[in-house]
């Protein structure tokens, strides 16, 4: 049988532990507390992501619809685009290869200067032929006349020795005489009409060396040139290496905004009606301007009227086909006698207002949270809506961020 084993000898040691072991303790801790750390910061950062960023807009308090309508109140809003009333697309009469162009885009030209000029040796050359054929045609009619006179004279010297002596003269001498004078008055009358034509000649030759030469239609500003020297241009394009257009110019001084009015609000807006234009390419500044035409058809597909703006305020800025939203303004009106005070239309943008099956909703955002409300709207008017129920105006909206919102939804605005 063995003998038990001796535990005499087994001990705790309870002296401190050693330096090594306390140096990878505090290590250990401070990577502990570290790891920590990061975690709480990257709970919060992804707490902080979970709260959507969403974009919004203020419901505007428009002019009014009853009563007294303020001065300067927006009434219809509509985007188009500034355009040129006065705009030429600049062609030649003729075709022919451009042999010079003056002009580039930028430039201000007057009526009537030279734009450019087509090759026209073989013009100025038909111009040289008509001219030789007018002097030609003097030398005949020069020739004609000299004929011409002699024999008028011989037959009336003729008509005369007859009329004194009758033997001296037969009447067939008489007759030959007088019609020798009649066909030198017939080659003349032909070397005269021989000599217009050929006037008529030279006029054409040079009209037709006057049309290879462009000229300005009226003063205005170059926009675009369509050709370059050396292309062929025509009246008309044919295709191919054939251009119609030599250059593009407008007269800036009748630069207009053109938009399209939903023809529910079109009742509002009459010419001489002062409207606000504002530009997308300095939104930040706005521009006076007034209506110069309703344009009396409606477009059937979109239902919409053309509205034609011009504006007042001359800016170097405003250049051609920059888009433009058009405010038209509400005029003053004095309240008729025992009205109720003003009703004030509300205009919030498109985006704003959701559809819920048959019904049209809002979010609101209040304290950072969303709130749904119905409203009733009317037709589209350049991006807005007219709220004619639901909203009082100034309340914040929310217009995109959120695809499906949902009732106390927090948000953030932005």
């Amino acid at each position: 049988m063995a003998a038990p084993a001796d535990l005499s000898k087994l001990r705790i040691d309870r002296a401190a532990p050693p330096e090594p072991v306390r140096s990878a303790l505090r290590r250990n801790l401070l990577l502990f507390g570290a790891a920590l750390v990061v975690v709480a910061v990257t709970f919060a950062a992804l707490r902080s992501r979970s709260v959507p960023v969403v974009q919004v807009a203020t419901a505007s308090v428009g002019g009014g619809t009853t009563g007294s309508a303020a001065a300067g109140a927006t009434s219809v809003t509509a985007n188009g685009y500034v355009v040129a009333r006065t705009k030429a697309s600049v062609s030649a009469k003729t075709a022919g290869r451009l042999a010079y162009l003056g002009v580039s885009e930028g430039s201000y030209v007057h009526r009537g200067d030279v734009i450019a000029r087509l090759d026209n040796a073989d013009f100025e050359a038909s111009v040289a032929q008509a001219q030789a054929n007018i002097a030609t045609a003097d030398a005949s009619v020069i020739e004609a006349t000299s004929d011409r006179d002699q024999s008028l004279r011989d037959a009336n010297r003729i008509k005369e020795i007859r009329t004194r002596n009758p033997n001296l003269m037969s009447q067939q001498d008489l007759e030959t005489a007088t019609s020798r004078a009649a066909q030198a008055e017939a080659r003349y009358n032909a070397a005269v009409a021989r000599k217009r034509s050929a006037e008529a000649a030279l006029r054409l030759a040079q009209a037709s060396n006057e049309n290879t030469i462009i000229r300005a239609p009226f003063t205005g500003t170059v926009l675009r040139k369509d050709a370059e020297v050396g292309e062929v241009v025509a009246p008309s394009v044919g295709g191919g290496l054939t251009r119609g257009a030599v250059v593009t110019m407008a007269d800036l001084s009748t630069l207009e905004v053109e938009v399209d009015v939903n023809e529910a609000y079109i009742a509002r807006i009459a010419s001489g009606r002062q409207a606000r234009i504002t530009l997308d390419a300095y939104p930040d500044t706005t521009f006076r301007g007034n209506v110069r035409q309703v344009v009396p058809t409606a477009d059937r597909q979109r239902a919409t009227v053309q509205v034609k703006v011009a504006i007042d305020d001359h800016d170097p800025r405003i250049l051609p086909e920059m888009g433009a939203k058009v405010d038209f303004l509400e005029p003053a009106q004095p309240a008729a006698s025992g009205g109720g005070p003003a009703k004030q239309s509300v205009r919030v943008p498109a985006a704003a207002v959701k559809a819920e099956g048959n019904t049209s909703v809002v979010w609101l955002v209040r304290d950072g949270k969303l709130t749904k409300r119905p409203v009733t709207t009317g037709p589209v008017s350049g991006g807005f809506l007219e709220i004619r129920s639901g909203l009082n105006g100034g309340e914040q909206l929310m217009t995109g961020g959120v695809e499906k919102p949902e009732e106390g939804m927090k948000v953030k605005t932005q």
